[in-house]
């Protein structure tokens, strides 16, 4: 019984390790994700979902190094969540910060005429774009006004008047 509370509280490097590493992976990971593009959980593709689960598993060994402790596991959430909550309340203050971490909206179609270089710069296809605009409830690109990818990764649509 002593040697199960032991492996269950006793961490394998020291508690303040734990927390470094959550900080530098959480940062690399989000800027690594920031920079690839904007979707949505509802627009994952399975390729995305897989991409997700493999970054988990990827990144495991570096946030845990070699301790399996519930302690540590314990350590590491706080720390994850923690972060995750900081982020959200320096979004909520400061916009520059909001930018830096969330992006700006992107317009990809304005007056009906769709900026494909603007749909390859964020890594989204005509086809997935034609999803989304058939979605929104318009069956031509001359029905909408202006397109915009919102930070999100939804793209808001709205039509032009009659």
């Amino acid at each position: 019984m002593e040697s199960v509370a032991r492996s269950l509280f006793e961490l394998g490097m020291p508690w303040w390790e734990f927390v470094l590493r959550a900080v530098a992976v959480y940062v690399v990971v989000l800027l690594m994700v920031r920079l690839t593009g904007k979707r949505t959980v509802g627009q994952f593709t399975p390729f995305d979902l897989l991409v997700v689960v493999l970054l988990g598993t990827a990144v495991q060994n570096s946030l845990i190094g070699e301790d399996t402790s519930l302690l540590g596991g314990l350590i590491l959430a706080a720390t994850l969540l923690g972060l995750n909550w900081s982020v959200g309340k320096l979004s909520a203050r400061s916009r520059r910060f909001d930018q830096v971490v969330e992006g700006k909206p992107v317009i990809l179609l304005r007056h009906g005429e769709l900026f494909r270089d603007e749909l390859a710069r964020q890594s989204l296809s005509e086809h997935d774009f034609a999803i989304a605009r058939r979605s929104a409830g318009y069956a031509r690109l001359g029905e909408i006004e202006l397109a915009v990818l919102e930070t999100s990764g939804e793209i808001t649509f709205i039509g032009r008047k009659p």
